[in-house]
């Protein structure tokens, strides 16, 4: 059982994503070094796409356009690379990329979408390998790395073992589970390694923003303890956890869509409309005299096994949990569990809601919203206490952002 429908329009986002993923490597080496390379950040996803019309017209019939387009892509490659050899540049590996990415896209739409990331990634990874290794591994030391490769082992040697059925009233599905953790780890991961990346050269509230891609909640209190510790930059401070926390509308609405596509119609604008309330909010906190910061919160790698499990647990504790309420209690007991656990990290709790039932619809759009306003207010709470010198600043802009949740109860 597969917890995502990859239809045609999926596949299609997919491939052109992948595709930026290798251009935009392509595009910071490029920057970052001064070398010639062939394509960046516009020419590798347009590759990609290329090699998704072609599958699709082979696909509608058309069987000579995977090999026709391979092959027009592999001469522009060979073109590019004698060009470069005689200006006194060396080195295959952009345009042998070109032609993988070329590949990427045209197995996104013909076989299984775990093939074409896998390539992307590995064609990502190797790429940056040289130019970037250095600075690498001097911001993502070998303990972390080597918590990534022990978890893609547990989850290969793991996931296809585990059962793919259901267990108990509650629908407990290990397969299920597991591929939800693995979902969520790779969503923060991103965050994660973003932060890692680029935390020692982007100002406060950028590592805001990619933090709250791993959790808001814990990069609301990390920017608190910054601030506690430099009040000159408290402002700034704000502003990023406004930015991070407006991220959590983001991830819950990439989970909607990937775990259970049927509250999207109802969720999208709601979570739309929070997301960009809270980057308005964001506005106009920095004085005048502050200046740009550049100070990354420290944030635990999502790929962890440790934490995975933990998370794992919790998601099965709080699906079984909540399950019972909405038998025993109906919608009153879910928005009185949705109001408790917004003090928490509400992923786990997001992800528990969000199981096909059409009879309690609305009542999960109601949790859902509640959990939010919850985790909004928790936030406000968290950041107040620890920065005493934005507390009435910190209480206003939560507080209006809070409360724009309450009219989106009843509609």
């Amino acid at each position: 059982m597969n917890i995502i429908e990859w239809s045609t329009e999926l596949r299609l986002a997919l491939a052109l994503a992948l595709g930026f993923l290798v251009g935009l490597e392509r595009e910071s080496t490029k920057i970052e070094q001064g070398s010639v390379i062939f394509g960046g950040v516009r020419t590798y996803p347009i590759i990609s796409l290329l090699g998704f019309g072609c599958a699709w017209l082979q696909r509608s019939g058309v069987g000579f356009m995977l090999p026709v387009g391979l092959s027009v892509v592999g001469v522009l490659a060979a073109i590019a690379y004698v060009t470069k050899t005689k200006a006194g540049h060396h080195g295959f590996t952009s345009e042998a990329s070109a032609l993988l990415t070329f590949v990427v896209g045209s197995v996104a739409l013909l076989a299984d979408v775990w093939i074409a990331m896998a390539l992307a990634v590995v064609n990502t990874v190797l790429l940056s390998e040289k130019a970037e290794l250095e600075t690498y591994l001097d911001s993502f030391n070998k303990v972390e790395f080597l918590a990534v490769v022990k978890f893609i082992l547990v989850t290969v040697i793991i996931l296809p073992v585990l059962p793919n059925q259901d267990y108990t009233q509650f629908g407990l599905n290990p397969t299920r589970i597991w591929q939800i953790v693995i979902l969520v780890s790779s969503i923060g991961f991103v965050g994660y390694f973003l932060s890692k990346r680029f935390g020692n050269k982007v100002s406060l509230w950028l590592s805001g923003v990619v933090g709250g891609i791993v959790s808001s909640t814990a990069t609301t209190v990390a920017l608190g303890r910054i601030a506690h510790k430099s009040p000159e930059h408290s402002g700034m401070a704000l502003q990023a956890s406004l930015l991070a926390s407006s991220m959590m509308y983001v991830r819950i609405l990439v989970l909607i869509l990937v775990i259970n596509p049927v509250y999207l119609p109802a969720m999208w604008w709601r979570l739309t409309f929070l997301f960009l309330v809270g980057v308005v909010l964001s506005f106009r906190i920095r004085s005048s005299g502050e200046s740009e910061v550049a100070i990354s919160p420290n944030l635990h790698n999502p790929f962890e096994i440790r934490p995975s499990i933990v998370f794992a647990l919790a998601f099965v504790v709080l699906m079984v949990v909540t399950k019972l309420i909405e038998q025993r209690m109906g919608s009153t007991g879910l928005l009185l569990l949705s109001t408790v656990v917004g003090f928490t990290d509400i992923t786990p709790y997001v992800l528990s809601l969000l199981h096909p039932s059409a009879a309690m619809a609305r009542s999960v759009i109601l949790a859902l919203t509640v959990a939010m306003m919850s985790n909004t207010t928790a936030k406000s709470i968290y950041f107040a206490s620890i920065v005493p010198e934005a507390r009435r600043e910190t209480f206003l802009r939560y507080g209006v952002w809070a409360a724009l949740h309450i009219p989106l109860l009843v509609v």
